[in-house]
């Protein structure tokens, strides 16, 4: 018989220790601390609002945007804007509307806040009649918000489809975008190596007839990307890609379920990944699936845990989160409720 010095034996309790906190740190859930849930307006210049977008603009001060009008696709919808500071929204301001000319106005869809560096601040947004016929738009700020310039054409893109877009560390920029047609959804990342100037559009392939449209990129290490995307197989889809987003393998069906909905998704500084989606399956209606609204974490992507409700009503639409972790560590959501007001709900993810 073999007996292990005390060294030894100290040596292999360290080791089974550190195994031990190892599967913990593996196998324990996350907790959700509630810091602050509110509606960021309660009375609106538009009959109905949709598809907001955050950004932290410094560490005591958010802005969201959405489009707002008298229906979704109405002529008169345009891309508005508050500003929180110091936990109070400003009253919403219209900042740019689907004007062409004088006489000829089109509708402005999901608008998208992105910021490239210390002073520029982009808002992505698309104008047209419908998804089917949109083109991508944006207006630039350099002082927070305050003031923005003319409206650009994005030439040869269309800029991120409904989710905010991936910096990576190498400095290249990509836009988790898509198209729709009456025949095909597709998925596809605009790739830039040059701060915006140029792009490469990479399509990410579907291995069947499946609808994907408006995917969420996360982070992982060794350089690993993830796609989550909303799909009509009442499931999210996932592509991964390893080589800085330069190639993505084929969509394949994740665990989670989805109505066809919009989800956003966001890697925190910790490397845990949040994702805001609603668990349910499509029904006879579009709005079907969308009265309930979770937030789910995971540390490979793989396997997902509901760790928050954030809605969850008999009927009602509480849709198109978007998600972001201010520089403080606070995670904050946005979402449709119901056509009405943008609700917004920062936690602590521990």
């Amino acid at each position: 018989m073999h007996h292990l010095s005390c060294k030894s034996r100290f040596g292999l309790f360290i080791l089974l220790v550190l195994q031990s906190v190892s599967v913990r740190s593996q196998t324990t859930i996350p907790s959700c601390t509630l810091l602050t849930e509110e509606s960021i307006f309660t009375q609106a210049p538009f009959g109905q609002c949709h598809a907001s977008t955050l950004i932290e603009l410094d560490r005591n001060s958010l802005m969201a945007a959405w489009f707002g009008g008298s229906y979704e696709g109405a002529k008169n919808v345009c891309i508005w804007a508050s500003i929180q500071k110091n936990g109070t929204w400003s009253t919403p301001s219209q900042i740019v509307c689907g004007d062409v000319s004088d006489s000829l106005h089109y509708a402005c869809w999901n608008p998208v806040l992105f910021r490239t560096g210390k002073k520029q601040l982009i808002l992505y947004y698309k104008v047209g009649l419908s998804p089917r016929e949109w083109w991508g738009m944006s207006i630039s700020s350099f002082n927070n918000g305050q003031t923005w310039t003319q409206p650009q054409h994005l030439n040869g893109i269309l800029g991120p489809i409904k989710d905010k877009p991936l910096q990576l560390a190498s400095g290249t920029w990509l836009n988790p975008s898509s198209t729709e047609t009456m025949q095909r959804w597709e998925v596809f990342i605009e790739r830039s190596v040059d701060r915006g100037k140029t792009w490469e559009k990479i399509p990410v392939a579907t291995t069947n007839t499946a609808k994907v449209i408006q995917p969420t990129l996360l982070v992982y290490p060794g350089g690993k990307i993830q796609a989550l995307c909303r799909s009509n197989q009442n499931y999210i889809l996932e592509s991964w890609s390893f080589d800085d987003g330069k190639s993505w393998s084929a969509l394949e069906k994740t665990n989670m379920a989805n109505p066809n909905s919009g989800i956003d998704a966001v890697t925190l500084s910790s490397g845990l990944q949040v994702l805001v989606y609603n668990p349910a399956i499509s029904g006879k209606e579009w709005v079907n699936g969308r009265n309930q609204l979770n937030v789910a974490v995971s540390r490979d992507g793989k396997t997902w845990k509901d760790v928050y409700q954030l809605e969850n009503q008999l009927q009602g639409e509480f849709s198109y989160p978007a998600i972001i972790q201010s520089s403080d560590g606070t995670v904050h959501i946005s979402y449709t409720y119901n056509r009405k007001t943008i609700k917004h709900v920062a936690i602590r993810v521990n």
